[in-house]
């Protein structure tokens, strides 16, 4: 296998978690780190192995020895920054959303088939052991046909300086926390049919929480929460005919998966609790596909595909616009 030379573009929490998983796969090498300030991208490159470390993006995009980008900088950032690299040569994988829009997600998905490069959103709960049985379960039909979805992501963050808080920067509960739940409703169900949402949203556009509801063409449902000023259920359950499978909190990156179904015992009582166990920081799954699939000539990841990401992007434009709609009509 010849080896991809990766740049990772960005020094924050998430890249300090990713970049240790990305070098303990077999085929890929992290040669540079990027950051927006020199110094603090030298300090990540020498802490964590790296020989080369830049605050020249124009300069990695013109590497001719990069491969492959990593990019885990503001959500706002991410089209323009993805867009760069594409349009240089460069195969992404870029930290979820991978853009604020469907409609800034789709022009990334036709630049990179018509550069023939690989780009995936870092979607990495799909890619999990716990997330992957689950799925597999439900397809075995331990649980009849799945009827509802239940999940939350809602934590209290301090208000700070922080992205999170900066919606020109992508800041907000739904981007992301909120896709998540929407990501799990879709794998299950796939479009909804019906969006309704209520939530709190400031005047500068930042959502702060919503509760949302999603309806499917079989009548199956979906009652999501997302937010960032008060704690929900950060557990998520699928439940059918037959019983139902819950992902302890937090879901998105659980190592368990609990079932309950079959007997009375398992269906009302504790459930039946697998371990699964985990790799690396959790990401090593994902990483591991994803540079296989590189290798492989891929444009996408069957497992994360194109359409999978537009689809949660364009639920999230449709509930953005009935919270807006909403906080027009309450304010005098």
């Amino acid at each position: 296998m010849n080896v991809q030379r990766w740049a990772a573009i960005g020094t924050g929490t998430i890249s300090r978690s990713v970049i240790p998983d990305l070098q303990a796969c077999a085929g890929a090498e992290v040669v540079l780190v990027h950051g927006r300030d020199a110094q603090k991208a030298g300090r990540f490159a020498e802490e964590f192995g790296i020989p080369e470390s830049t605050d020249d993006y124009a300069a990695v995009l013109a590497n001719e020895s990069i491969d492959a980008v990593y990019i885990a900088t503001p959500i706002g950032t991410h089209h323009a920054l993805t867009r760069d690299a594409l349009v240089a040569g460069k195969h992404v994988l870029v930290e979820k959303p991978i853009a604020m829009t469907a409609e800034q997600a789709a022009d990334l998905f036709a630049i990179a088939e018509s550069k023939n490069c690989f780009l995936m959103e870092a979607m990495w709960t799909k890619f999990n052991p716990a997330f992957k049985r689950l799925i597999e379960e439900i397809n075995a039909g331990l649980i009849g046909e799945p009827r509802n979805i239940r999940a939350g992501f809602s934590v209290p963050w301090p208000e700070d300086e922080s992205a999170r808080w900066d919606r020109s920067l992508g800041g907000g509960a739904l981007l992301d926390q909120g896709i998540y739940p929407l990501m799990l409703a879709h794998t299950v169900f796939g479009r909804p049919e019906v969006i309704t949402a209520r939530g709190n949203i400031r005047s500068d556009g930042l959502d702060l929480e919503s509760h949302i509801t999603l309806e499917f063409a079989n009548g199956s449902f979906a009652q999501l929460t997302t937010g960032m000023t008060q704690f929900s259920d950060c557990s998520a359950a699928v439940a059918g005919q037959r019983g139902w499978l819950t992902l302890p909190a937090p879901f998105w990156a659980t190592t368990d998966l609990v079932i309950h179904a079959g007997d009375a015992q398992h269906v009302f009582g504790v459930g039946n609790r697998t371990e699964l166990g985990q790799e690396g920081n959790g990401y090593l799954p994902m990483l591991r596909e994803v540079v296989d699939a590189v290798a492989a000539g891929r444009v996408e990841h069957p497992l994360h595909t194109a359409d999978d990401t537009i689809a949660v992007l364009s639920t999230i434009d449709a509930i953005f616009a009935q919270l807006r709609r909403d906080r027009r009509q309450l304010t005098p």
